[in-house]
């Protein structure tokens, strides 16, 4: 990757997350979350269990895979916000990028649905109760994953590992189900094909 990429997709990573987390009111935050977790919600309302565990694309996961990998990371990453929201930096790595159960395919259908609805309403639950002006020097890591170009051109992932505040770390969930949500779309249209 080029340097100049590279910096250029990390400032913009920043910007983003100062602009549409940090300075943003905490009740704001939470409603694009909201709004992401709606959305995702009833476009997997749906989908049958068959439909949900079959490939279509090889090399990409199943839409099965997909929430099991919002599971194991929004799980994970609930626990880090009431580390933020009690002032203290999590404790431990940044959640895995890729992080999936050991056998996602084998999780039933509509456990793993009420799971990730489970988590997210305490994810919206936790958000709320914060009070408005709550702020802290806290910072969690996160594994930062952000398409770049290469030297020929072809869009390549470019991970790094970025501290972000209570509120930027709360935007992350947007991004990441919005972020899924496409390819899990894609997904969907190339099993109806």
């Amino acid at each position: 990757m080029k340097p100049e990429a590279v910096d250029e997709a990390k400032a913009k990573a920043r910007e983003y997350f100062k602009t549409r987390g940090s300075l943003v009111p905490a009740a704001s935050i939470r409603a694009r979350i909201a709004d992401a977790f709606d959305t995702l919600d009833a476009f997997l309302q749906p989908i049958s269990p068959a439909t949900a565990a079959r490939a279509a694309i090889p090399g990409e996961w199943t839409i099965q895979e997909i929430v099991d990998h919002l599971v194991e990371t929004h799980r994970p990453g609930l626990d880090e916000l009431w580390c933020l929201l009690a002032g203290r930096r999590p404790p431990g790595e940044p959640i895995p990028a890729g992080l999936q159960s050991k056998s996602p395919l084998h999780r039933p259908w509509p456990w793993l649905r009420s799971e990730l609805g489970r988590i997210h309403g305490e994810i919206l639950r936790t958000l709320a109760a914060a009070p408005p002006d709550f702020a802290t020097d806290a910072r969690a890591p996160i594994v930062m994953v952000v398409n770049v170009p290469d030297e020929s051109g072809h869009l390549v992932p470019l991970h790094w590992v970025e501290d972000l505040d209570w509120k930027a770390y709360a935007i992350t969930w947007r991004l990441h189900v919005i972020d899924h949500l496409k390819q899990a779309r894609k997904i969907h249209a190339a099993l109806a094909r």
